[in-house]
């Protein structure tokens, strides 16, 4: 625990009593203290050689003892005087210190245990010894919410989304990197994934709104086990990968419901590659100019129906079919057919995908 916050607990308990009241580091010198004047200063001994004379000590008209365990000796609180009061509120001050100091260092753990498994830090089977030990329950339901700062690096985005999930015993929010801040969150078995998009929603409307921080969101699935975090975490990053590729207007990503967008994303690109060179046998999709590809988008949107899509590109019908028929000719896929026009969608997609320049294989 830092020397800054031993002193804040010291300034809050000094008007408690009209003794000095402090704390002093391995080598004995006071990091923290009622009287300001003293921060600094040394206390003239060793705190082993202090604290080697019983587990209350006296020294130079101050009472000493350790704060946890005296094996592990790191650090001593001292009271002004030597009398029984003095005795006694030095172990008050031991104990409630100790407690506080035992919960920082546990919470700390926490947080770099969660951090070294969504990087892989840690060997699969330590994780449920190590969870143990930190008084994890690795039956608890979580899930991670991958935040990525867009336009740039916000150092109090971390202290606001921290802010927004104060529950520190069961969430915690990890920077990951200049631009990505994880939120391993501990969710109910079964929280509606709609949820934690509202969730998700909340956190980028008070960046964007309070704070003019654009950012992307990244949801993974509910993992129900410890070692299944780094899953959840690589997830969320599938999430915002596959969104910039493919839904380039959302900001909101859920592995739920990237669709086929995802299939693609996992298929090497030498298949990709192959499977444009079959469809497009007769003609190359670079054929098909700026007007031809947003004639095929606004069909697709309107679910192959020719006269709403005419309707709505104001259009007469017969000229949207000439176009339909002059992509036949191209390409050989009869657009009116479903079947021709899942491939053709798919075959959009994966060249969508080879334009982005993946380095995954």
């Amino acid at each position: 625990m830092s020397s800054k916050l031993y002193q804040g607990m010291i300034q809050q308990m000094k008007d408690c009593t009209d003794r000095v009241i402090g704390v002093t580091d391995d080598a004995a010198s006071i990091v923290a203290c009622s009287d300001l004047s003293m921060v600094g200063q040394p206390v003239g001994m060793k705190a082993s050689d202090i604290m080697a004379m019983s587990e209350v000590s006296t020294y130079n008209g101050y009472t000493y003892r350790a704060i946890g365990s005296r094996v592990k000796l790191e650090k001593l609180v001292f009271v002004s005087g030597t009398d029984q009061f003095a005795q006694t509120l030095c172990g008050i001050l031991a104990a409630s210190l100790g407690a506080i100091n035992e919960f920082y260092d546990e919470k700390y753990d926490k947080a770099n245990f969660i951090k070294n498994i969504i990087l892989e830090n840690i060997l699969p089977g330590d994780i449920y010894a190590k969870g143990k030990e930190l008084h994890f329950n690795d039956d608890a339901y979580r899930v991670v919410i991958l935040i990525r700062l867009l336009d740039r690096t916000e150092m109090f985005a971390y202290d606001i989304i921290q802010s927004l999930f104060p529950e520190k015993a069961k969430d915690f929010v990890i920077n990951i990197g200049e631009n990505d801040i994880a939120l391993i969150k501990e969710v109910r078995a079964n929280t509606d994934p709609k949820d934690l998009e509202k969730l998700a929603r909340s956190i980028v409307d008070t960046l964007n709104s309070e704070f003019y921080t654009k950012v992307v969101i990244g949801i993974g699935t509910i993992v129900s086990s410890l070692k299944d975090i780094a899953r959840s975490y690589k997830e969320a990053q599938v999430s915002i990968e596959v969104g910039k590729v493919f839904d380039v207007e959302r900001v909101i990503m859920s592995y739920n419901n990237l669709g086929i967008g995802r299939l693609i994303y996992y298929l090497p690109t030498t298949l990709c590659n192959m499977f444009l060179s079959e469809v497009f046998k007769k003609g190359s999709i670079d054929s098909l100019d700026h007007e031809t590809l947003f004639t095929i988008q606004k069909f697709f949107e309107n679910n192959l129906n020719v006269s709403e899509t005419s309707r709505k590109l104001f259009v007469h019908r017969n000229t949207l079919v000439y176009r339909l028929e002059k992509i036949r000719r191209l390409t050989g896929l009869d657009l009116k057919q479903f079947d021709h026009a899942i491939v053709f969608k798919v075959a959009l997609m994966v060249r969508k995908y080879l334009a982005s320049n993946p380095t995954k294989f």
